[in-house]
């Protein structure tokens, strides 16, 4: 079969094509490999670190990222809520984010409401970026006035935008940016 990454919500393919839907983890259907898989997993209770399964996840993982640990989170949402605490200590905090990012558009205020930062929103390009000037000029005056940004959010894959990747060399970019406002 051939390979194909769907990035827009019509995207024809064949049916002998293997497609790599890129929008949403929701999107994503198992195979019956995977459902074996998932039906003969060793499991255990992961709150008391007994799941063999998730243990050998979250090191497998850690490894791979060159980190000193792991830790498995059932969704993306709780993904993105961890990270926003992690990065931000609460009101008086600023996420900037694009305005077409799934912490900002589908999470529900989630943010905000557990952990009161106030979210800044920029347009997205077309490829799923944001305009890092535009990031630069979001950055409001150190004051007792303004919240303070203390997170960049990009998303990647781009979700509401296809499922577009963001190219290294951008992330980098933005890392950068991050740093010298920090």
């Amino acid at each position: 079969p051939t390979l194909c990454i769907r990035i827009a919500m019509a995207a024809e393919v064949s049916r002998n094509s293997l497609c790599v839907d890129l929008r949403s983890d929701t999107v994503t259907q198992p195979t019956e490999p995977m459902r074996q898989a998932m039906a003969t997993a060793e499991v255990g209770d992961d709150v008391f670190g007994d799941d063999p399964t998730v243990n050998a996840l979250e090191k497998r993982v850690a490894e791979m990222l060159g980190q000193e640990a792991g830790l498995f989170v059932p969704s993306g949402t709780m993904g993105n809520l961890l990270a926003v605490g992690v990065h931000c200590s609460g009101r008086g905090d600023e996420v900037i984010c694009g305005r077409e990012s799934h912490s900002f558009f589908y999470e529900q205020g989630g943010a905000s409401s557990l952990m009161g930062v106030a979210f800044n929103t920029l347009p997205n390009q077309l490829d799923g970026t944001l305009d890092l000037d535009q990031v630069r000029l979001a950055v409001k005056p150190d004051s007792l006035l303004h919240a303070q940004a203390r997170l960049l959010i990009l998303e990647n894959t781009q979700n509401k935008l296809g499922g577009k990747v963001l190219p290294v060399s951008y992330i980098a970019k933005a890392v950068a940016l991050c740093k010298e406002l920090r």
